[in-house]
């Protein structure tokens, strides 16, 4: 057995029965050997106290009911087999005082302890995984659906076993297969993924090898954007390595973190530790020089981390506006400027100092250029909304702000609109802007919101036309559309989910001048409406119904 040894074909030929045996021999030479030596005691001490615990691990290994059916016993008795070897040609070395050097042979004892741990660690592995049973399967394979399921479950598993068991070469073979096997199936390999396995991707993160690196953060990857191991991941320990694939890992290496981190970085305690762990500037270097599928991956990390207030003026320190304004205009990717708007939008939600800091960098230009794409976006029109109230009317007007806004009113998704006529409400402070509002084309649009599914969509819009009609000559559009009285009593609706009665109340109180408006008022039904709503003393609601009680007494006067 011991000739076997060294031969590579004869070696495979071993039965795992035959390296236990062979394993089993060895221990007493190896403890018989190590106990003569007398030189370097405090390293032999260490040696022999590991020695001693290779039989109770032989035993676990070999009580297994599926011990002699499983290639890794094999494969790890072999390994344990070679090291016991090796403990007995250095004590003998040892015992002969025949060795090349004190320093040589204290370094060649320290990496004798060394394997001994990763055997004795491997071992323990073997049992605590639950892959000898688990492997072995595919063994008793016949050929109906489950059993070829659960078969390829066991190969799984005993893959991802290797990622943990043995050196950094067998963990980097494991690793490239898993890489191919993910490429073809990676839902199997999903489901059978355990907190050790996980953990044991995280470890090779910090491989010295930029390959293993690499295969490990792709691994990792897909583990992320499942969102099965997020928080496995995170406890692990994976956010600083990542960050540190960001400052220097390769090209695939960088994308793989950044993509990883994206997915991550949705929760706000990761978002946090990822501040913590230095990872903004690299995020923002990135989305810098990074190509476009990264810099995407970078902007929408810095746009979740964002989301959170007490890191938004760290973000600001790092230099992360100027890069966001500039990813408006210069993203490689739409997406890239879609997650720079809505990153815009997070900083200036609160925080005066920080909606200062965006308009002195131009973001207000560059958000009104970005709206003129064939599909302008939410949160760009957020961020000028939050930005708007900051600045002078003079200086929207010479920007373009309001055609912008009606191109939004017009093409943009119900959310864009939404967030249109909110900026349009924060705008209208002043007589002279409210008439420029009208002017633009504006009240016909807010009607037509009026009918919208969302709530607060129609609220929004109500509230806008609220304002803007008590301008003369906007009142004067308002009374001319057809739409307008019918939409606005539908928004006398006295239940709790309706919000924008208060408003449909302050507009239909402005048309109440007109008696087509006040006869249109009364034949879809707003006195029934405006009767409940005075019973729940909304502003304006009792003197709107006085006036048409009014008005239709007088209408029943007349025709008698």
């Amino acid at each position: 057995m011991g000739e076997g040894t060294g031969n590579g074909v004869l070696a495979e030929s071993q039965s795992a029965d035959d390296w236990l045996s062979h394993a089993q021999e060895l221990v007493p030479m190896a403890l018989d050997k190590a106990r003569g030596v007398k030189g370097f005691p405090g390293r032999w001490k260490m040696i022999i106290s590991k020695l001693e615990q290779i039989p109770s691990r032989l035993s676990d290994l070999s009580s297994h009911p599926f011990f002699s059916k499983n290639a890794l016993c094999g494969e790890q008795l072999q390994a344990v087999s070679k090291t016991l070897k090796e403990a007995i040609e250095l004590a003998e070395l040892c015992l002969k005082e025949k060795y090349e050097g004190k320093l040589k042979m204290q370094s060649d004892l320290d990496s004798l302890s060394g394997k001994l741990d990763l055997n004795l660690r491997d071992c323990g592995l073997l049992i605590k995984t639950g892959v000898l049973g688990e492997a072995t399967l595919s063994l008793s394979f016949v050929g109906s659906s489950s059993e070829s399921e659960t078969a390829t479950h066991g190969h799984l598993k005993e893959l991802l076993a290797r990622l943990q068991i043995g050196h950094l070469e067998a963990k980097h073979k494991a690793l490239d297969s898993l890489v191919e096997v993910m490429k073809e199936d990676e839902k199997s390999v999903l489901s059978v993924m355990g907190r050790s396995n996980v953990a044991a991707l995280v470890q090779l993160l910090t491989a010295t090898s930029p390959h293993i690196r690499e295969k490990a953060a792709t691994v990792i990857c897909s583990l992320a954007e499942s969102g099965s191991c997020e928080s496995w991941l995170v406890s692990d320990g994976v956010l600083p390595p990542l960050i540190r694939l960001l400052e220097s890992g390769s090209i695939v290496g960088k994308e793989k973190a950044t993509i990883s981190l994206q997915r991550l970085s949705m929760t706000a305690q990761t978002a946090r530790a990822i501040v913590g762990h230095g990872g903004v500037r690299p995020l923002i270097e990135i989305c810098k020089t990074g190509d476009s599928v990264s810099q995407a991956a970078a902007a929408s990390t810095l746009k979740n981390i964002s989301a959170v207030p007490e890191v938004r003026q760290i973000l600001a320190e790092e230099g992360i506006i100027k890069v966001m304004i500039n990813l408006l205009d210069r993203g490689i990717l739409l997406g890239s400027k879609e997650y720079a708007a809505e990153c815009l939008q997070n900083l200036t939600a609160s925080n005066g100092n920080l909606r200062r800091s965006v308009i002195s960098e131009g973001g207000i230009r560059r958000l009104l250029l970005y709206l003129d794409g064939p599909l302008p976006q939410e949160s760009a029109v957020g961020a000028l909304r939050n930005l708007v109230g900051s600045v002078s009317m003079e200086v929207l007007t010479s920007l373009g702000f309001l055609p912008r806004l009606v191109h939004v009113l017009k093409s943009g998704s119900l959310g864009a609109q939404q967030a249109a006529a909110s900026a349009l409400c924060r705008v209208c402070s002043s007589r002279e802007m409210k008439k420029l509002v009208g002017e633009a084309g504006c009240i016909a649009l807010l009607i037509r919101m009026l009918e919208a599914k969302s709530n607060s969509a129609r609220e929004v819009a109500a509230q806008g036309l609220s304002s803007l009609v008590t301008v003369s000559q906007n009142c004067r559009e308002v009374k001319k559309d057809d739409k307008s009285v019918p939409y606005l009593v539908q928004l006398l609706d006295p239940s709790p989910q309706n919000t924008a009665k208060k408003y449909a109340v302050s507009c239909l109180a402005s048309l109440s001048s007109s008696k087509k408006c006040k006869k249109l008022m009364i034949s879809y039904g707003a006195i029934g409406y405006l009767k409940k709503l005075s019973e729940m003393e909304i502003p304006g609601a009792k003197k709107l119904l006085e006036r048409l009680e009014r008005g239709k007494f007088r209408s029943l006067c007349s025709r008698k």
